[in-house]
């Protein structure tokens, strides 16, 4: 895709490219086990705003991108995202009409569903994961998913081409 052919094509880029940064950027070790799923949601908010143009796709893109800067099995993050990207656009009427609120517990869920598959992939190439520290991105997510789905919906309004 031509990124003159679509005008707003940079403001995604941008916010996909602002999130693996942030997915790769160094905590503190007992920050790291809370980091906020980032990337999926992002893909998430886009997946549900424009699910035309953001698709399985681009999950598995960006997912592969992602396996690529965390040095883990690749295609792992792929799969996640792009099953992720497919649950976000089947039911994005149904989330867009949510209110925040139960919108922040579905895109939690979503998240969840995404650290599970990725704890249950780990496992069958023999690095089991430590109990329920895997959905403590999702928990994180809840905090951030109403800031995050504001500056986005703001930014699209903004530049209203998207």
């Amino acid at each position: 895709m031509n990124l003159e052919q679509r005008p707003g094509n940079w403001i995604i880029l941008l916010s996909f490219g602002f999130s693996l940064l942030l997915s790769i950027m160094p905590l503190p070790s007992w920050a790291t086990l809370w980091r906020p799923d980032w990337i999926s949601m992002i893909l998430i908010y886009w997946a549900i705003s424009i699910p035309q143009r953001i698709g399985i796709a681009a999950g598995w893109g960006i997912g592969i991108l992602q396996d690529v800067l965390s040095d883990s099995l690749l295609g792992q993050h792929a799969l996640s995202l792009s099953l992720i990207a497919y649950f976000a656009i089947r039911f994005h009427r149904r989330i867009n009409l949510l209110p925040i609120w139960q919108q922040t517990l579905a895109v939690a869920l979503l998240i969840a569903f995404g650290q599970l598959l990725n704890a249950w992939i780990q496992g069958l190439i023999g690095h089991p994961q430590p109990g329920a520290t895997i959905f403590y991105p999702a928990i994180s997510g809840l905090f951030f998913w109403p800031w995050l789905y504001l500056v986005l919906k703001d930014i699209c309004q903004t530049y209203s081409t998207l």
